[in-house]
Order: structure tokens, then sequence, then C-alpha cells
């Protein structure tokens, strides 16, 4: 078995890359590695609507209360309503089950430490070695040593839906706003908070019946959302993928207004209102060049990282920016939560909208977007990143870069999953681009494949 902990955790085909079996030893090595320094922990659970969430939850549990863990259990949760739960509940960890924006057969086991944030590397480390070497940390506890289930003393929904409303000053009467919840771990939060703060609401993906999380929906296929927002006559649209970390925006117009955008809006938002820490954003090697030159233009910095919303936010810590994201829709407001949150950045974006008194299609606008073409390069897996070690490939990277005289840029980066060099080229002409990145591909191929 090769690693098991990857960016966003663990993650496989349920009930055969990720048994039942593989969640108990996670949930066993877990408890083993945070009774070091506590002795009964507690840990919190939800997960998303996947048919086998409810295997893998109780899988996981048996795995804690077996080492004298205790569990709560909250049910159908997004991703980042556990990450607050656990500091409301002061839980040891927390545990999300779900495999984010990915097809119903995959899932997920995520943790989050005490404060809501990614449980340290350091940790997953130690409990992933517990596993791959199988070590038995099971002292075969009986009686009263054994843990227990606990029952919330709240309601989490209802917790979750006040710190959402509490986090944003918002009145939305008279706002139509048509929302796609990916039949996924929003479908019932989503529409509650946002009613409550008096939007009307067209509303699809509400109804998951275990196999249909992500399916042809939510922010990874706006279609039907941009089809509702235009029949419907919506002020905007919103699409949150299946755990609801993300978030992706539709205008009135039925345009889809991805996550630079969207950050480029709110930091814009920030910075008006004095709120944005040392004036800066945060986001990856991805985002568009227009956002650079949006931000450059109201005199923000950009930190940039590589790709994967666990490097932004490890950047953001660093720096103490308040904002950062990915083109994706991850956003992460660092001075409302601990991680990326597609209701509450979703909250943030309509605030921004109502506070500029624009149309979403105006605020849009006010960043371009250059496009951007993606090429692979097949080569042979030693070589991933020894390409610019070439000084033939390196020397046409340089004089492209040239050619487009700071209207444009090459990105190479390795594939992290497969013999690939991706190959991503950005500038105003589109055929130029095009032919620039497949002849940039075939060269890099020529050499290293």
């Amino acid at each position: 078995m090769g690693r098991l902990f990857g960016t966003y955790g663990v993650r496989g085909v349920a009930n055969s890359e990720l048994t039942p079996e593989l969640a108990f030893n996670l949930g066993k090595a877990g408890a083993f590695v945070l009774s070091k320094s506590e002795e009964r922990p507690v840990v919190l659970i939800g997960k998303d609507t996947r048919i086998s969430g409810d295997m893998l939850e109780d899988a996981i549990s048996a795995g804690i209360l077996a080492m004298g863990g205790n569990v709560i259990k909250v049910g159908v949760l997004p991703t980042p309503a556990i990450a607050y739960l656990v500091r409301h509940y002061q839980a040891d960890a927390g545990i999300v089950i779900s495999a984010s924006h990915n097809p119903f057969q995959d899932n997920g086991i995520k943790f989050f430490n005490g404060d809501g944030f990614k449980l340290d590397d350091d940790l997953e480390d130690e409990i992933e070695d517990i596993i791959l070497r199988n070590i038995d940390v099971n002292a075969h506890i009986t009686g009263d040593r054994l843990g227990r289930c606990l029952e919330a003393d709240d309601d989490a929904l209802r917790l979750y839906a006040d710190f959402l409303k509490k986090s944003v000053d918002l009145d939305l009467t008279g706002m139509k706003i048509a929302i796609d919840c990916a039949n996924g771990a929003a479908y019932q939060v989503a529409e509650l908070v946002l009613r409550e703060l008096g939007a009307e609401l067209f509303v699809i993906g509400n109804q998951p019946n275990g196999s249909n999380i992500n399916d042809s929906c939510g922010s990874t296929h706006p279609e039907k959302l941009q089809r509702l927002t235009v029949k419907s006559n919506a002020h905007i649209g919103l699409a949150f993928d299946g755990d609801a970390d993300r978030l992706i925006a539709v205008d009135e117009t039925g345009e889809v207004i991805n996550g630079d955008r969207v950050i480029y809006i709110c930091t814009k938002m920030l910075k008006e209102a004095g709120e944005l820490k040392g004036n800066r954003v945060t986001v990856t090697v991805m985002s568009n060049l227009g956002f650079h030159k949006a931000c450059e233009a109201l005199g923000v910095q950009v930190d940039v990282t590589q790709v994967g919303d666990r490097y932004v936010l490890e950047k953001m810590r660093k720096t103490g920016c308040v904002i950062g994201g990915e083109q994706s829709g991850h956003i992460i407001f660092l001075n409302r939560t601990t991680t990326g949150d597609g209701l509450l950045s979703a909250l943030q974006f309509l605030k921004a909208v109502v506070s500029a008194g624009k149309t979403p299609s105006q605020l849009a606008a006010e960043m371009p977007v250059y496009p951007q073409v993606l090429r692979n390069a097949a080569i042979r897996n030693e070589n991933k990143k020894t390409y610019m070690k070439n000084k033939e490939i390196a020397r046409e990277i340089a004089r492209m870069e040239q050619q487009m005289k700071g209207e444009g840029r090459v990105l190479v980066r390795p594939s992290g999953t497969e013999p690939l060099v991706r190959v991503m080229l950005e500038g105003k002409d589109i055929k130029q681009i095009t032919e620039m990145a497949q002849n940039l591909a075939d060269m890099i191929t020529k050499h290293l494949g």
C-alpha cells in the first residue's frame, strides 16, 4: 500500500480502496495518537450525502471507541461546518467523511485538529505509519474504559447556520438567488441561511439520494445553474460542491464567475472597508494574469503558492493574509474561519455585490480574464522534475515570455500523479498561445519522453 494521506486526506473508491477495515484502523490509530495528549479524546464526525458515508462513519467510530475515545456524530454537514463545530464542542479532533467534488463511488476521510485546521503533518505521518506498518495499537480495553457515542447538546446544523449569519452583516430582502447544492452536504443549510437572510430562492441539487452527489451539478458542472439563473430572472447564482467548501458564482446573464474573480471582488471589498490586513491576497500559480493586473491596479500585493488550498492556507498563516484561494472556488477568509467555506464565501460575495450597488456582471468585468491554454507533455516519470535543466527547453520558455512582453506568461509544472508535464500559456491572442503551448509541449515530449 502506498501513502495514505494526500492533500485532501485519505481518498479512494468506497468499500474497495477505502474499506471499512481501513476506516476502523484509521479510527484506532487516530485515537491512539490523540490519546497521548488527552486520555479520552473526543472526536467530532460529519459526512456528506454519499451512500457509503454511513458505513465509513460507523467503522471509524468503532475504531475510536475501541481505543477509549468518545465520538460526537453530527450527521450530514459541510466540511467547513466540522472545522467550526470542533471548536464549539471543544473536541480534540474533527473527521469529515467526504470526497468533495469526486463522483459518488469515491469517499474520503479528512482530519481536523481541535483548532479547526488540518491535522498537523507529523500527526498524520504517525497515524499513517501505524497503519502501513500494521502496528497493533489496540490494547483490547474492556468495561468502562471503552468509548461512547455522545449526544450533541445543540442542533449542529443550527449552530453552523447561526455562525454563518453572524459572519456577515447582510440583508438579502428583495434579492432573487438561484442555488445548486450539488445534492451534497449543503442541501439543507444553504437554503436555511439564505432564506433567513431574506432572499427569494430557486433551488436545484437539493434532493440527495446517496448516488447523485456532484452528478452533472454543483460547482464543477454549473450549466444547469446558468440556465436556472436566467430563466428565473435571478440576480445571481451560487453553486457549491459535494462537501460545500467551494463556491462558483453565476452572474445575472448566466455567465460563470470563477474563483479568481470572486476573490478579486471580495479583496476589493475588504480593502475599501479597511479590513485587508497587510494589503495582500494569496493565490496559486494557476490564477489568471488578469487577476494579478487587477490587484496591481488596486495596489494589492499578490502572494503566489503552488497548486493546492493547503499551500494557500500555509502561506496565509505565515503572512497574516486574510483572504486567499484558487480558481476552482476554494476560498479562505482567515479572518472569519479556518478553512475554505463555500457558504461563507457566498455570503461575503453577496455582501460585496450589495455594498457595491452594481450587478455581478459589472463587478466581474472589473477583472479582465486572459485566455488560458493547457497542454500535456508526456514524458518519462524520472524526468518530471528535470525539464528546466534542459537548456533548449529553458531557452524556448524564455523566448516565449519575451515574445509576449508582459502581456502573457508561460507556466510549466509536473503532474503530481501522472508521467506528464502540464504546459499552460496565458495571453491576449488565443490563436497565438494555443500554437505556442502545443509547440512547447511537443518539444518537452521530444526531449524527455
